[in-house]
């Protein structure tokens, strides 16, 4: 059996993230305006959002612009020379050393009194300052010639020898990763061990290009050197893998220095492995590594403003973050649809851009397969389309937000006209009569009989001392019986036409309409469930639009507004219908297209006098069939104007000039008052 535990609210409990229901109303606005659900979740993902907490769910625009940051900060931190200058600074410090030893060695002889002592000290310092003074320039002869020198000062030794195996260390670490430069000891051993597995890697990757199954070959190898590999993989791939970023970075660190620099610098990591094998190892693997990934930025330089001087396998650690914010960024930026998120390597991200990011990039990722678990969105051909249950909700929420900015006092409940024999369930109820429709009350009928039973005693006064003297069960007759009485249906045929020129969506009119038109449609199925609505969409033509439809619908890329058209189909989709009829007109521009004789279409801007006559011709027809047009338009002024009025002067209707902001309450009381107007016209009748 489930089991649930509850606790007081202090922050830091998980639960509050996103849900379905608030995505589809993140995107709501964005599908009715374009049409497509796909797009919408693409814009969501670009801009990000907000979870039921509030808490801010950044989008990739925010994230790329995280990233590009941090970047940029690595690059104002860091003064890549510097890791060449740390290593001459550091040299000439050991020097410095070295020559004040031999300055001190030079006075303890002169102060000891001793002639003999005094020349021999003399003769030696000499030599090791010649030696000194003939050291070459480059950071790499010195550091040979020094290899073999005989240092006075045991400090300077000391440090001499701790730069050199740091440097070495450092080398292999900037070829390899971090902790590979623990496997290369200062003894010989280390560093053939090291050679070994560069030699079998190669040569595991030289028989992979000839088609050699290398499965079993590359578990012995990492059974045998996994420690100087320490990233984990787990296949040869993903070894390589690992590889070919780290050379890379390398290569890049390399290319960015003077070519003075780089010169001096790759006669310093020569000289540093000193097995010539090895180092031929290295660079072995770098060129199977540079022709199996080449689009591993192998090239690249990168320039930097900073301060910072980092040592070398800090300067490949630099090139190789630098190298992931690359590919983390192109990968962002190339994204087109949520799922694709789930290729990012998140504990990556969490290290490159933060927890936030990380948890940011998991919420974006999931948005279209939560919609699609909540069946609100379902994938059609490649194509992500809105489910019946999220067009329902849609409509639902578009009437909320309509409803919210109307006054209470202008909106009821349906009125019906009379009461008798019908299908709707009134409040009031009557004894049974012969003939009745056996609509019975069940409550009632209960209580009559036990009323009887208890001596007619009224209900409300029944006490235990009747209820006990009550015989169960109770016994029903037929007088007991009571049902409720029924309405006779109201009903009214609607057919709503909806501007979709492009005059529509530039003057900001395209949304409040199609909210209009989901409002009505989700009005009329709730509370009127018996009525009809029918829709069409007009511009250049016209054309019948189903309810289904709705949030696909988008405007049409082509001039023309063509009432005309709208009408005559309005006109017979009413056809037949029962009720009284009315067609509501939603636009924001006059006439300028009509169907010719041969059913060809005529555009003309300004309005001709053909296009107007072709249009309100159509409109007396409605006036003969007894249906009444109401026309609501926007930004109306001038001829449009003019128009609309003339329309009503013909059918009787009415005319609302209103905005985007009050379409929505204008249609809406409309047709609530129209509903109304039925009623009153059934019981003056």
């Amino acid at each position: 059996m489930a089991r649930a535990s509850y606790s007081r609210w202090d922050g830091s409990q998980q639960g509050f993230d996103i849900d379905a229901q608030g995505l589809l109303a993140g995107i709501e606005d964005d599908v009715l305006y374009h049409g497509d659900v796909g797009a919408a979740l693409r814009r969501m993902m670009q801009q990000g959002f907000a979870d039921r907490a509030g808490k801010r769910v950044a989008g990739l625009r925010e994230l790329l612009e995280t990233l590009r940051r941090r970047r940029q900060r690595e690059r104002e931190q860091y003064d890549i020379n510097g890791a060449y200058q740390h290593m001459v600074t550091e040299l000439d410090e050991i020097i410095a050393t070295e020559r004040a030893a031999l300055d001190d060695l030079e006075a303890q002889a002169h102060e000891s009194g001793d002639r003999r002592r005094e020349e021999v000290t003399q003769d030696v310092v000499a030599e090791r300052r010649s030696e000194l003074g003939a050291l070459p320039d480059n950071l790499a002869g010195r550091l040979r010639a020094l290899a073999g020198y005989e240092f006075t000062s045991s400090e300077a030794r000391e440090r001499f020898d701790e730069l050199t195996e740091g440097l070495r260390q450092e080398v292999v670490q900037s070829y390899l990763d971090q902790a590979a430069g623990a496997a290369l000891a200062s003894d010989p051993e280390g560093r053939d061990r090291l050679r070994r597995a560069l030699d079998g890697l190669n040569t595991m990757l030289e028989q992979r290009e000839a088609g050699v199954d290398l499965d079993p070959s590359f578990e012995r190898f990492m059974e045998e050197f996994g420690d100087i590999f320490p990233g984990g993989a787990r296949s040869l791939d993903e070894l390589l893998a690992q590889l070919s970023e780290r050379m890379a970075a390398t290569s890049a660190m390399l290319n960015s220095l003077t070519p003075a620099q780089r010169g001096q610098l790759q006669e310093l990591i020569d000289g540093l492995l000193g097995d010539m094998d090895l180092a031929w190892q290295i660079s072995r693997l770098a060129g199977n590594l540079r022709s199996m990934f080449p689009g591993a930025q192998w090239d690249r330089r990168v320039s930097f403003s900073g301060y910072d001087a980092p040592g070398l396998a800090e300067a490949s650690d630099l090139f190789q973050r630098l190298a992931e914010l690359d590919q983390l960024e192109q990968l962002l930026s190339s994204v087109t649809q949520p799922g694709a998120l789930a290729e990012v390597d998140l504990e990556r991200v969490r290290e490159l851009l933060g927890e936030k990011a990380a948890a940011s990039l998991v919420q974006l990722a999931g948005i279209s397969k939560r919609l699609e678990a909540a069946g609100l969105v379902e994938n059609l051909d490649g194509r992500l389309e809105l489910t019946p249950r999220a067009l329902r909700r849609i409509g639902q929420s578009a009437l909320r937000q309509l409803f919210s900015h109307m006054a209470k006092d202008r909106l009821g409940g349906h009125e019906l006209s009379m009461r008798g024999a019908g299908h709707e369930r009134a409040d009031q109820t009557k004894a049974y009569e012969f003939g009745d429709p056996f609509n019975l009350n069940i409550e009632r009928t209960i209580r009559n009989a036990i009323r009887r039973q208890a001596g007619n005693t009224p209900v409300g006064s029944v006490d235990r001392t009747h209820v006990s003297a009550l015989r169960l069960p109770v016994r029903l007759q037929s007088e007991d019986f009571e049902i409720d009485e029924t309405e006779h249906l109201a009903s009214c045929a609607t057919v709503l036409l909806i501007d979709l020129s492009l005059s529509m969506p530039m003057r900001d009119n395209f949304l409040a309409a199609k909210k209009v038109a989901l409002a009505l449609h989700s009005l009329i199925a709730t509370q009127f469930p018996r009525d009809y609505l029918g829709i069409v969409g007009f511009s250049e033509i016209a054309r019948e639009i189903r309810a289904a439809e709705l949030p696909d619908v988008s405007w049409d890329f082509v001039y023309g507004t063509n009432m005309h058209h709208a009408l005559i189909l309005a006109r017979r989709m009413l056809a037949g219908r029962s009720g009284t009829k009315q067609i509501v007109m939603i636009t924001d521009g006059e006439p300028t297209a009509h169907l010719m004789e041969d059913g060809e279409v005529f555009f003309n801007y300004p309005p001709v006098r053909a296009t107007v006559d072709a249009t309100l011709a159509e409109v007396l027809r409605c006036t003969r069939d007894g249906v009444r047009l109401n026309v609501f338009a926007l930004d109306a002024a001038g001829h449009l104007r003019e128009f609309v009025e003339k329309i009503t002067e013909l059918n009787g209707g009415r005319a609302f000039f209103t905005t985007p902001e009050t379409l929505g309450d204008y249609v809406l009381v409309d047709f609530i008052e129209h509903r109304r107007g039925i009623g009153r016209v059934g019981r003056s009748a």
